[in-house]
């Protein structure tokens, strides 16, 4: 027999984002496409599959009957609604019930019990006064020891023991032997055996079952409510075995308290399910000790599930045996986000620091132990991506996605799916188990998850004939059926056309609008990560933005996924002019105006908004004349919008909303003139006065105080004109040329300038991208915001001007402060090969740590022999200036390098 590893442990390597986030759902990383809860008995929801709780939430507690409520409302002749008997049961007040025993009650919902109703139903009332008199109390009595650790200061101090012993006994035996009506007699016998267990009397307790409760011949709710504190009873005696099988028949037997049942058994035995199994006589017991030995080990299941079936192919634990494996198979084949592996993200993402004050040395962060684990994984995955010459994305081979786990699930019909081995033969055996079971089942559960499995195959045929064919009443397998039918249909289309959207318009449109996510008091929503629950809306909008990535129409591809106001967090051009294209034809169709152009939120101007992407790209590529040309399409520019930023106030102590006041850099307006300047020190926090100095702009009127970025990009043209020449003014003009783009760098106090950010706090327009290609999206754009990229610095840009200005420069000072300026420049390039040439050494190996530092050495050497000639060039040259000997205080790796 094959051994299935389907555990969390691997399905974590598919879920693994590159933020680490401790606080992430596991039971957010799917979509959840089969409804496991479609189960017909709501008993066993608890027992579906999840990872992010002890048991399955995902459900109204309401759904599970309580037969406690529903003997209480038959005593009471039906008079009441299930819930309204709940609240008499529960929550109404011992005060009300003495009120309707005195013949003077106001309360509406006693009222509806009719006339003389105290008269009627006499015992069961006062049961319920002497019953919510003794709740309060009935908690067993907590004993200190050496090994405890609960802080339990705030928890309520009554329990049993608060009670007269002697009389609480007496008073109960009085009213069980007065009682007439045998399920009110059991009923005080219950309260008898639960008063003992809390007060420890653990004997007695299992005596007065024998005498109280047993010899009564129903078995109803009080009879298994009784025995679950007999259980308890027993586990307080050290009888683990007896204690097991009766919580055993409580979990059978009970639809409301299996779960309490479940960790009973689990606290009493170690063997616990081995030695029930042992102990099941009937056809029931053995099934039900096969489902719980499945559901604790839930490594291979089908085993048990096959035992199962033996006994009873009808059997409704047997379907949530199978909504479990199925859950479980959909994990691991169509996780909610695919995660690109990049050289940065195995090189620790290198990234320059926001609070340095002293040096631009960049080392990667030393890594916790679980982060080289999974770093190691990261390090196993690698991944390719091209167009073909028609623009349409080129497609993969096998090989390559066998080399990649980060796949989008079906894929056109000549792309393959990449899925582990064992999984591939799991699905294959519970499809063989399935397509049994449904022979023999009058159930159409079966058909369902047959046709389900079909689908995850990518046979939508032959899941849609299935599906066809199931005639069913159940309002929710019908739901389940037409949501597979739609997810057959659109998964299947291989090319998303005009005349598709208007089907999935006319057809499909409740998928893709816009929905309230509920909160539910069961299963709290408090977070939400993806901007939406996983659902089938979002599995089909993930589809289709993988549909329209291969069909290379970006823009769109981004628009199912994000906000056109996104692009602001990742602004590449190739991206924002595929968005730009969509934005501006003219025939779009309905599903592109209702569905994906509803994406294009509020921008202010959106012209402005393309331009000052394109403009501020131009800048970094130092196209100045391209640059000023977009940027005066780009005036009506409103703000970078930052709708929900908030920004911290030394003066006030607190964080404030940011708003556009006209004084405020906005992405466009206000930049200072010190961004031809150069830093003093490197504290990206600090202010700008603190932080950079001006040169000498007396030569170079039309630099102003403060700019926009059209302007901006006229002085620089100027400058570049001025640059031309060979007198000591074109030094200069160089040179400011050269802190520009030094300074609007990754690794310059205005590097936000050019990237669509409004201050240079770190994050992940900061990083040192290290990978070839030009872009990291490989399948969709989903998680946009989430991902890093943009394009890099040409360092180089920076360095030819600073070499023209070094070239006709007459001033000594001025050529050290420019070989420094070169060498900052110089180290950005070494960053970015750091980036690209990371270790490879495995971090199972038992040699990492060496191995390690001698990528480091060699590292190291590599960057004084190739990525230091401009220090060397201070050093041997300069070290007598003034310039050289201010850098030495406020630079401490200058310092550390002149004293070599």
């Amino acid at each position: 027999m094959k051994k299935y590893i389907l555990s969390l442990a691997v399905l974590s390597l598919f879920y693994t984002k590159s933020e680490a986030c401790a606080w992430a759902d596991p039971d957010y990383d799917y979509f959840n496409l089969f409804t496991q809860s479609i189960i017909k008995d709501k008993s066993y929801l608890p027992f579906l599959h999840n990872y992010s709780s002890r048991f399955y939430t995902d459900f109204k507690r309401s759904q599970i009957p309580d037969e406690n409520i529903e003997s209480w409302r038959k005593f009471f002749n039906n008079q009441l609604s299930y819930s309204e008997t709940e609240f008499v049961v529960n929550k109404l007040s011992m005060n009300d019930l003495n009120d309707l025993k005195k013949g003077n009650t106001g309360n509406a919902l006693l009222k509806k019990l009719g006339q003389k109703s105290y008269q009627k139903y006499r015992e069961g009332i006062d049961y319920l006064i002497e019953a919510k008199y003794l709740e309060p109390y009935m908690k067993i009595n907590y004993v200190e020891s050496a090994d405890s650790f609960y802080y339990r200061e705030n928890e309520s101090d009554k329990n049993a023991t608060n009670l007269d012993y002697a009389k609480t006994i007496s008073a109960l035996t009085s009213l069980y032997n007065a009682a007439k009506n045998p399920e009110v007699k059991q009923r005080y016998g219950f309260q008898i055996v639960r008063f003992n267990h809390y007060t420890r009397n653990y004997d007695v307790a299992l005596q007065a079952f024998k005498n109280y409760v047993q010899p009564i011949s129903l078995r109803g709710a009080a009879y298994y409510m009784a025995l679950d504190q007999l259980a308890g009873a027993q586990r307080g005696l050290q009888m683990g075995s007896d204690a097991n099988w009766n919580f055993f028949q409580v979990f059978i037997n009970s639809k409301s308290r299996k779960e309490g049942a479940f960790v009973s058994m689990k606290l009493s035995d170690t063997a616990s399910f081995n030695n029930i199994l042992k102990r099941a006589g009937t056809n029931d017991e053995k099934n039900m000790a096969y489902f719980l030995l499945g559901y604790e080990d839930f490594t291979n299941p089908i085993p048990m599930m096959e035992k199962m079936y033996d006994i009873d192919p009808n059997s409704e634990i047997l379907k949530v045996m199978a909504a479990r494996s199925i859950n479980e198979l959909e994990r691991s084949y169509l996780p909610t986000y695919y995660y690109e592996a990049k050289n940065s993200e195995k090189s620790g993402e290198l990234k320059t620091s926001a609070n340095t004050t002293e040096t631009k040395e960049v080392k990667p962060k030393e890594l916790s132990f679980w982060q080289k684990v999974v770093l190691f994984f990261k390090n196993l995955f690698s991944s390719k991506s091209d167009k073909s010459k028609d623009g349409t994305k080129s497609d993969q081979s096998d090989d390559e996605l066998l080399d990649n786990p980060n796949r989008i699930p079906f894929h056109t019909e000549n792309q393959s799916y990449y899925y582990d081995e064992k999984q591939k033969d799991f699905l294959e055996d519970l499809e063989k188990f399935t397509d049994k079971t449904k022979a023999k089942s009058n159930d159409e559960y079966w058909q369902i998850a047959d046709a389900y499995l079909k689908f995850l195959k990518k046979d939508y045929k032959s899941s849609t004939e299935i599906l066809d064919e199931i005639k069913t009443a159940n309002p929710e397998y019908l739901e389940e059926i037409k949501r597979m039918k739609v997810l057959n249909d659109i998964v299947s289309q291989p090319k998303i056309t005009a005349e598709y959207e208007d089907h999935l318009m006319k057809d499909y449109a409740e998928y893709f609008a816009e929905k309230k996510i509920e909160k539910d008091s069961t299963y709290e929503v408090g977070y939400d990560y993806y901007g939406s629950v996983p659902s089938t809306d979002s599995f089909l909008k993930d589809v289709l933005a993988n549909r329209y990535f291969l069909q290379g129409e970006d823009g769109k591809s981004f628009l199912m996924n994000n906000k056109l106001s996104d692009l602001q967090y990742n602004p590449n051009s190739t991206l924002v002019k595929s968005v730009e294209e969509f934005y501006r034809k003219t025939n779009k169709t309905e599903f592109e105006k209702q569905i994906i152009s509803k994406n294009m939120d509020n921008v202010g101007n959106i012209d402005a908004f393309f331009n000052v992407i394109y403009g501020d790209r131009a800048m970094r590529l130092g196209d100045f004349d391209k640059a000023k040309s977009y940027y005066q399409k780009a005036q009506n520019f409103s703000g970078i919008p930052r709708e929900n930023y908030e920004t911290y106030n030394p003066k006030t102590d607190s964080y404030e909303k940011l708003v556009y006041d006209g004084t405020n850099y906005d992405g466009f307006k206000n930049i200072p003139d010190l961004i031809f300047g150069h830093n003093v020190w490197e504290s990206f926090q600090s202010s700008d006065a603190e932080s950079m100095e001006s040169e000498d702009y007396s030569a170079f009127p039309f630099i102003k105080p403060k700019m926009n970025k059209l302007e901006l990009a006229e002085a620089v043209i100027q400058l570049k004109k001025i640059g031309n020449g060979k007198d000591q003014k074109a030094a200069e003009a160089n040179q400011l040329i050269g802190n520009l783009l030094y300074n609007t760098s990754v690794l310059g106090y205005y590097r936000e300038v050019f990237v669509m950010d409004i201050d240079n706090s770190n994050g992940g327009k900061y990083d040192f991208w290290s990978t070839d290609k030009k872009t990291p999206y490989q399948y969709y754009y989903k998680n946009f915001t989430s991902t890093t990229y943009i394009e890099p610095d040409n360092f180089d840009l920076a360095l030819n001007y600073y070499k023209k200005a070094l070239s006709v420069s007459a001033n000594k000072e001025q050529k050290a402060r420019l070989l420094f300026q070169m060498a900052s420049a110089e180290q950005g390039k070494y960053y970015q090969y750091e980036a690209k040439n990371p270790a490879s050494t495995d971090y199972s190996d038992p040699k990492w740590s060496e191995k390690n530092d001698d990528y480091q050495k060699q590292m190291n050497d590599l960057k004084n022999q190739k990525y230091r000639t401009y220090f060397a060039q201070l050093k041997s040259q300069y070290s007598d200036t003034e310039t050289a000997r201010t850098l030495l205080g406020s630079c401490s790796y200058f310092d550390y390098f002149m004293k070599r």
